[in-house]
């Protein structure tokens, strides 16, 4: 299993910043991926950004040259830097790992998840 621990959520006028931590330990190995998804209430999940084992990165049309993500591979930690935020950022963020397994199946693992609210 991967374990995955988020933090960094919060409430933040628009215009603001924000940076999320997501913090792995367990079964860190074979990890084809990271990534952010948000949910807000009766919305579906979608994809925000995402980072391969390579380093390629990938962002929804609607956070592109706001948000960046980025990783710590010494600290074991994955990170989303929010800048601009707008109130349709308001949503629940997860993390999301990725891994390939020796099966030659796929395992998605998420953290619990992190409240961000956008609101003046």
């Amino acid at each position: 299993q991967v374990q995955l621990v988020e933090s960094g959520g919060g409430l933040v006028q628009p215009g603001g910043s924000l940076r999320l931590s997501c913090a792995r330990s367990g079964s860190i190995f074979s990890i084809y991926a990271m990534g952010w998804y948000r949910q807000a209430p009766g919305k579906q999940r979608e994809l925000v950004a995402s980072i391969s084992s390579g380093g390629r990165t990938n962002y929804a049309d609607s956070v592109k040259g706001r948000f960046t993500i980025s990783r710590d591979n010494a600290k074991n930690t994955v990170y989303l830097q929010m800048n601009n935020l707008k109130p349709e950022d308001t949503a629940v963020y997860s993390c999301n790992a990725r891994r390939g397994l020796a099966t030659g199946g796929i395992e998605d693992s998420w953290g619990q998840g992190t409240q961000v609210t956008v609101s003046s």
